[in-house]
């Protein structure tokens, strides 16, 4: 946000997005952390250390997954399963909403992200919504509703929801897949009904 106010070519612009760069900002953050729950509070750093110890021994291995998963996201992505999917759909003939959804959903199942998912699928359906009567906000929510079909294995949430609920693989998929899906095939129904009156 302050890239829009101050000037990048200011010494505080520079400075304010130097701050504000992912990893100082976790830096600063931990190093706050460190001062007002330690040294603030009168602990000694090999206390403090050895929480901090504790903590990430608790943390590791869903890190590793969720690191793992967004990994191979992307590679799927920069092996360009996007632009493939592309071309599948360049010359699609079914109504806008429902190839809107289609589009969403196989790059969301494809791809694991569905903000890329959402984000591909706007640019593939764009044209559609020139060439059709359909309202441009129900485009946005066939989009949205297709992007969050399927959680599966190539999604860091899914290990998140693995993780945290301590489910075994098939649970998540009988629990969290289902639920993302239902999700998705509830809203896209929806749209389809607003489509009627809208």
């Amino acid at each position: 946000m302050c890239s829009f106010v101050l000037p990048k070519a200011t010494l505080v612009g520079r400075v304010v997005a130097f701050i504000g760069a992912p990893d100082i900002a976790m830096l600063l953050s931990l190093c706050f952390a460190i001062w007002s729950m330690g040294y603030a509070r009168g602990k000694r750093m090999p206390e403090i250390a050895g929480s901090m110890a504790e903590s990430v021994k608790q943390i590791a291995m869903m890190l590793l997954i969720i690191g793992g998963g967004g990994a191979f996201k992307q590679v799927l992505v920069d092996g360009g399963i996007s632009d493939y999917i592309s071309t599948m759909f360049a010359n699609i003939n079914m109504p806008p909403l429902i190839a809107a959804w289609l589009v969403a959903a196989v790059l969301r199942v494809c791809l694991g992200s569905a903000t890329v998912a959402s984000l591909t699928a706007a640019g593939l359906v764009a044209p559609l919504m020139a060439m059709s009567p359909v309202n441009p906000a129900l485009m946005v929510l066939a989009v949205g509703a297709g992007s969050v079909v399927a959680d599966h294995v190539n999604d860091a949430g899914f290990w998140m929801i693995k993780e945290y609920f301590g489910l075994s693989l098939k649970e998540t998929f009988m629990s969290w897949t289902s639920v993302t899906t239902v999700l998705s095939v509830t809203g896209l129904a929806s749209v389809l009904l607003l489509s009627l009156v809208v």
